[in-house]
Formats: structure tokens, sequence, C-alpha cells
């Protein structure tokens, strides 16, 4: 039986490669929510990088998948299992191509919009109805290629906010996991 527990997902690929990518920003504002917790990731056999404890007083699963991106969706299905949370519970923050740079939205299911990181989870979670902390990295500029401008790191004007912007994520996640969808899309929108 489920719990009242969230596992929270911060998308990314492992290594220091691409630690600073913008396919990467789910996994940062996962470290941030972390810092908020006052816990470090430890290695756990789902195939993931976790803190499990509590957040703004509530019981969450903070994780980051050690697979690439396109790859995600076993260690987070593995998480589900291991932790008996139903795919409504699990919260997937990542980067979206269609949303203005440092733009944050939350949603309840919906397509993946061509992300391979949200692909895999679905498929793996055989269910598309999760929740999602959306953080817009904007279109890529000219012709560069949508794959090569998310393996990219952030721009240096990008830059001088992600801290911020980060931190506004980390704000959207905890307010979903306190307050629920439509609160905080509310607050957001």
């Amino acid at each position: 039986m489920a719990d009242d527990r969230f596992v929270v997902v911060g998308l990314g690929n492992p290594g220091k490669t691409y630690a600073d990518n913008r396919h990467n920003v789910g996994a940062m504002i996962a470290d941030v929510l972390a810092t908020r917790m006052g816990a470090g990731f430890k290695r756990h056999k789902s195939g993931a990088d976790v803190v499990d404890g509590r957040l703004a007083g509530l019981r969450v699963v903070l994780a980051k998948p050690r697979s690439y991106m396109n790859l995600s969706g076993g260690p987070v299905a593995a998480l589900r299992r291991f932790f008996a949370v139903e795919p409504a519970q699990v919260i997937a923050l990542h980067d979206d191509l269609d949303l203005p740079y440092g733009t944050i939205r939350v949603k309840f299911g919906g397509g993946e919009g061509g992300h391979n990181g949200l692909r895999s989870m679905s498929a793996a979670l055989g269910t598309r109805d999760y929740l999602r902390v959306r953080f817009g990295i904007g279109r890529p500029p000219g012709r560069i290629d949508p794959a090569d401008y998310v393996l990219r790191d952030f721009s240096a004007t990008e830059r001088k906010d992600l801290a911020v912007d980060l931190e506004h994520a980390a704000d959207a996640a905890t307010m979903l996991i306190q307050s629920g969808l439509l609160v905080t899309q509310n607050s957001l929108h």
C-alpha cells in the first residue's frame, strides 16, 4: 500500500562532463532540495543516488538516477516499487525546450515533448500520469540542433540568474508537495 511519501526525481546525465549542461537542470534542482533537507545523496540499489528524509515536514525521497537521461525510467520505476508509491506520487524535475529560459511550470501527465528522460520514465512506469516541474531552457538559437543545445552549458547571461532560478524551481517542487497541483499552478502560472 502506498503511503504519503513523494519520490522526486532530478533528471540529468551522470558525471562531471554533463554537470553544468542545460539537460541537467533537473539534477541541479535536486541538489538545491537536498541542501534544504540538510542531507547528502547516497547510493541506492535502484540505480539512483537518494536522500530519504523530510522536506517542509513531509516525507520525500529525492533521487538522481545514475543512468544516462534516456535510461532514467529503470531507476525511477525501481524507486517507485521500493518505496511503494503510486506513479502520481512521482515528481520529475526536468528541462523544457518549449518554455523560455527560467520559466517554471508544473503539470500532471501529458506528453513528453521529445524529452528522452520523460519518455523513458513513462515507458518504465507504464503511464504518463506523474507530476512534473518544468524548467524552461528556451529554444536553441539559429540552426543549432536541439539535441546538441541541451548538452551545452548554460550561457554566461543565464548563469547570472541560474542560482536564483534553481531556488524558484525548488520552491515550486516544495509547494507541489505541500499544497498540491492546483494551488501550485495558480501561484506560478
